[in-house]
Order: structure tokens, then C-alpha cells, then sequence
């Protein structure tokens, strides 16, 4: 007598129809042609991600989002020191402290300042606007480089970050600027130093300190794109802005340094003429015409104003143009 067998040891029925596994459906070809396809994504708006657009259109999309980027960047001029117990206070009392270190050691017991009728007031405002060259130089560097999510997640210009980044810092600075001519204004009033009166000439202050932001915008574009190719370059900018901080008179005036050098007298005219005419120097130089009243030092020239505006157009359109053209890279590298 035979024994039934179980399910799990029956042999299994082969699928109904006759057999094998079953074939996958063919493959849905598109009923558009490909250049059907780029006329309706133009129709609706929509455009490819990554890819970088004519440079026309790209200043066209940036100019329309001038109001985004004046949001995003008192947005962060505010959250800069939102954690702190002082607050916003900090953006005055950075470089109030800066400037005090500074004058202490240079002016007071160094006394480096030689030639200078006010060296606290010519300290100062060293120290005030250049932090506002360093914070930019810094602040572009990082504008790329630290935003990979969400540049992977929006479409929008990149340019959109260094230049919210650059103007946040022109916010946080308008205050530090007004307690700089307070501190200007106060030290004539100190024994030993020149007195300084506020003249019709601290009407072009704005103007000084707008070329600077140009210029300071432009500087944030190259930064922002080296760094974001090439991240080692962050590691190496303290020591190079240190170098620009001495090489630009911030503390003390450079060119009394330069008749010491052991050249000739070609070299020393060489080397003077690179060091008062490279950018940060002229603006440090157009904002001490402004507010100090030292004619032997600094003349109102306006050879410095012309090479102000140059090298404020120069540095902005170089640098926008070497930011764009990595437009497609930023965030996938």
C-alpha cells in the first residue's frame, strides 16, 4: 500500500500557459522627440540642473534676486552673534578690541607710528576697515565650501552666497564705523595727539567704504571658487592676510619702513609704488584723507580715488566672471 506524499515533496505543476518564467514587458518608448521635450521645459520655465547658463541670463536671474540676497544677508549679520550674551554688541566690540591691542603695542610701546600727528586715530581706522577686507576675503572662502547640502538641494545663482555673505559684513560694519569716527574724533582731545575736527570732507566716507565693498565683493567671488576647487587654500589665507595687513601700513606707515631697506634707490621707488598702490593700502589711504586732517600724510588725491574705482571694477568683474565659469561645479565636487 502506497503512502500519500506531502505538498512540499510533490513535484511542482508547471505554470499554466505552458511554461517558462514570464518575459518582461517591452520597453515604453517616448512619443516626443528630444527637441519637443527642450521646447516644453523652455515653455514652462524649467531648465537643466548643473549646467551653466550664458553669462547674459545669469546676471538677468542674479539681479532678480537682489531682494533674496539682501534678506539672507541681514538674516545672517543678525545670527553672527544671536548666541551671545552681548548680542549684536560684539560686532562693535571686536573691532574696538582689536584696535586697543593694536594701539597699545604699535603705538604706545613700539611707538611705530612715526610721522603720524594722531597715531590712535590712524590705528583705528586700519584696524576697523580692514577687518572688513579680512572678514570678506574669509567669509568668500567659506560662502561655497560649507554649503554643499543646500547647494545640492535648491537651484539658484551661487553667486547669490558670497555676495549675501559680503553684504551681511557692510551691516555688521555701518555701526562699527559710526563708533570708529567717535574714537577718531575723541583722540585729538588726548595730550600729545592732533586734534580733529569733522569737515565737509567726511561726506565722502560712504563713497570710500562702497568702492571698498565692490572691491571687496570681487575678492569674495575668487576666494569662494578657489576654496571650492582647492579646500587647502582656507588653511593658508591667515598667514596670507596677515602678510596683507602689515604690507598695507594697517598699523603702521609702511613706506617709512621702505627708505631703511638695503636697495637701491630704483628698488626702494619699486617696491613703495607697489606697496601705496595695491588696493587695500588706496583704501586705507582714501578713508584716512577723509576723516584726518593730516595733509603731509595723506593729501586729498585724486589719483587715489581714480585707482579706488579701478581696482574696485577691476577686482568685481575678474572675480564674478572666474566665479561663473564654475557655475556647474559648485556642490558636485
Amino acid at each position: 500500500m502506497s503512502t500519500p506524499t506531502t505538498d512540499a515533496a510533490a513535484p511542482a505543476k508547471p505554470a499554466a500557459g505552458g511554461g517558462g518564467a514570464k518575459k518582461p514587458p517591452p520597453p515604453l518608448a517616448p512619443r516626443t522627440t528630444s527637441e519637443e521635450r527642450l521646447a516644453l521645459a523652455k515653455q514652462y520655465g524649467l531648465r537643466p540642473l548643473n549646467v551653466r547658463p550664458p553669462l547674459g541670463e545669469y546676471i538677468r536671474d542674479l539681479t532678480r534676486r537682489w531682494a533674496f540676497i539682501r534678506v539672507l544677508a541681514t538674516s545672517t549679520a543678525y545670527a553672527r552673534n544671536q548666541n551671545n550674551y552681548l548680542g549684536q554688541l560684539w560686532a562693535v566690540l571686536n573691532p574696538i578690541l582689536n584696535a586697543a591691542v593694536y594701539v597699545l603695542i604699535f603705538g604706545i610701546l613700539l611707538n611705530l607710528s612715526r610721522g603720524v600727528d594722531n597715531s590712535i586715530a590712524f590705528i583705528v581706522i586700519g584696524v576697523f576697515m580692514y577687518r572688513f577686507v579680512e572678514a570678506s576675503v574669509t567669509g568668500g572662502a567659506k560662502s561655497i565650501s560649507g554649503k554643499t547640502q543646500l547647494l545640492r538641494s535648491l537651484h539658484f545663482p551661487r553667486a547669490v552666497l558670497p555676495m549675501s555673505t559680503v553684504l551681511s559684513l557692510l551691516t555688521t560694519l555701518i555701526p562699527a564705523i559710526v563708533v570708529m569716527c567717535a574714537i577718531t574724533l575723541l583722540s585729538g582731545f588726548l595730550p600729545g595727539y592732533e586734534m580733529i575736527h569733522v569737515t565737509w570732507w567726511w561726506l565722502l566716507l560712504p563713497a570710500a567704504v562702497a568702492l571698498m565693498w565692490v572691491f571687496n565683493t570681487g575678492l569674495a567671488f575668487i576666494m569662494a571658487r578657489f576654496v571650492a576647487s582647492t579646500p587647502d587654500i582656507e588653511n593658508v589665507l591667515p598667514f596670507i592676510m596677515r602678510v596683507v595687513m602689515y604690507a598695507s601700513g594697517v598699523i603702521f606707515p609702511v613706506l617709512t619702513f621702505v627708505d631703511r631697506l638695503q636697495i637701491s634707490e630704483t628698488g626702494k621707488a619699486i617696491v613703495g609704488g607697489i606697496l601705496e598702490y595695491q588696493p587695500v593700502a588706496v583704501y586705507l589711504y582714501l578713508v584716512r584723507s577723509v576723516l584726518m586732517q593730516e595733509e603731509d600724510m595723506f593729501p586729498h588725491s585724486g589719483l587715489m580715488w581714480v585707482l579706488g574705482g579701478a581696482w574696485a571694477v577691476l577686482f568685481f568683474v575678474i572675480g564674478f566672471i572666474v566665479f561663473w565659469r564654475g557655475e556647474e561645479r559648485y556642490g558636485r565636487d
